[in-house]
């Protein structure tokens, strides 16, 4: 059984002797945690049915890697358009960037997978085997029992429902199906990455939990950067809370330091200490202190989302200099990301140079041998037409001229271009057109030789 040291308040789950302080979080309730579980509920049935939902004859998300083709929401793409993925990446990150400047670590406690499936699956195996905290920690003292095995069993029962979920984003629906009907030495590959994601799922989401948050997550450290005096957490009202003391001491502030903000905390954190790195913003505690709070007829909010100015009895500065860069910037990549969408074409064509020798002469002509890589980079068939540019002693060898792609189909068509030998003088610089119709793309070339 895993051992789960006390947790001590103001030293985290990271305790100061380098021990890993293992929280068992107790059970709470209130508004924010009923809003949290509406939340999450959304994401998994989002996540879990975008490869059900069709769009266009697609799943809405189809990450095909083997065929490099990509399906999202209805848009078509294929390897050449990898270099889009740098936009969504970067408008996913300044919109964190931003949210986080206006609501704090949000993301951390109300979207992060991490979170989200800890608290939908993990957390709930662990609560159904076990049972409260103070059961679980009385049956922890006696040793090891039939309850750990099953607990992760469960786990790596939950983790593998996770992998193959996430693997239907790259293999459809159907192609799971089959995967999971056949032999797994039928598909090796498959399996393997299958073994590997829940083997993922099972350790980050069963074993290594809040650790993840407080060790490995890049957003995480980013966090005393990006927040600023008035930028939302979850915080403690110090001057109404302290001195802490008993409920009836007439001196004391309105902490009774009963450690429940605590023990409900999936980081094991003391709230009371300030803004801390490992805070994930999951509103726990503000739940477990206002329930304290009505017990003893007392105003709610001793923690509560707010600001650290507003913590001091400042007034919060809503629209500040930082916002407004992080909006500008996030407008310009939003309007570069537009231009770049709008100005992608639903093919590509590009044009090599046949292996060998750059030119052949003979004793009248010069004669260059190139490869026309045609793309139909649409989920549609498309009919594209080959046309060379007049150029004066040059003339085109084009077998096919008139090429029909089904959808993210691609074709290889050689072609030729000679001129007479007597006619050259340098380099010559051409251009074929490929249109389908409503998009013309203009292909350069460069004809070489040797001057006589």
């Amino acid at each position: 059984m895993t051992v789960h040291l006390p947790v001590v308040p103001g030293e985290g789950s990271l305790g100061k002797d380098g021990r890993r302080r293992r929280p068992y979080p107790a059970d709470v309730s209130g508004r924010f945690l009923r809003a949290r579980r509406i939340v999450y509920a959304l994401l998994i049935v989002i996540w879990a049915a975008l490869p059900w939902i069709p769009v266009r004859g697609h799943p809405a998300v189809f990450l095909d890697v083997d065929g490099r083709r990509f399906f999202l929401f209805g848009l078509t793409f294929n390897a050449q358009d990898l270099w889009l993925l740098f936009f969504l990446v970067s408008g996913f990150s300044f919109a964190l960037v931003i949210l986080t400047a206006v609501l704090g670590r949000v993301w951390c406690g109300w979207a992060c997978p991490q979170t989200v499936f800890i608290e939908v699956l993990f957390r709930p195996i662990e609560r159904l085997v076990n049972g409260p905290r103070n059961t679980f920690l009385k049956r922890a003292k006696g040793g090891a029992t039939w309850r750990t095995p099953l607990t992760h069993a469960l786990y790596l029962l939950a983790a593998f429902l996770v992998a193959h979920v996430f693997l239907a984003y790259f293999v459809s629906l159907r192609g799971l199906r089959d995967l999971v009907l056949a032999s797994p030495w039928a598909h090796p590959e498959a399996f393997g990455w299958m073994v590997a994601l829940t083997a993922l799922a099972y350790v980050s989401f069963g074993l290594f939990r809040e650790q993840f948050c407080v060790v490995m997550c890049p957003y995480g450290r980013l966090q005393s950067v990006l927040l600023d005096d008035d930028a939302l957490i979850v915080g403690y009202d110090a001057q109404r809370g302290e001195p802490r003391g008993k409920a009836r001491d007439a001196d004391a502030g309105a902490c009774v330091d009963c450690h429940r903000c605590v023990v409900v905390c999936p980081t094991g954190i003391d709230i009371r200490d300030g803004l801390q790195l490992d805070c994930i913003a999951c509103t726990a505690c503000i739940d477990a202190c206002d329930e304290v709070m009505d017990r003893l007829e007392r105003p709610r909010g001793l923690v509560r989302y707010d600001s650290q100015r507003s913590l001091r009895g400042e007034p919060r500065r809503i629209l500040r200099p930082r916002l407004v860069v992080y909006a500008v910037l996030l407008v310009v990549g939003a309007v570069v990301a537009g231009v770049a969408l709008r100005n992608r074409t639903p093919f590509e064509a590009n044009l090599l140079r046949l292996p060998g020798p750059p030119y052949t002469l003979d004793a009248s002509a010069i004669r260059d041998g190139y490869e026309l890589h045609l793309v139909n980079k649409s989920a549609s068939p498309a009919t594209l037409t080959i046309t060379p540019e007049p150029a004066p002693d040059i003339e085109f060898l084009i077998p096919i001229t008139t090429v029909a792609l089904d959808g993210l189909e691609h074709r290889r068509l050689p072609l030729f271009v000679t001129m007479p030998a007597s006619a050259y003088r340098a380099p010559r610089a051409l251009v074929l057109r490929v249109d389908d119709g409503t998009t013309t793309k203009r292909v350069p070339l460069t004809f070489l030789g040797a001057a006589r």
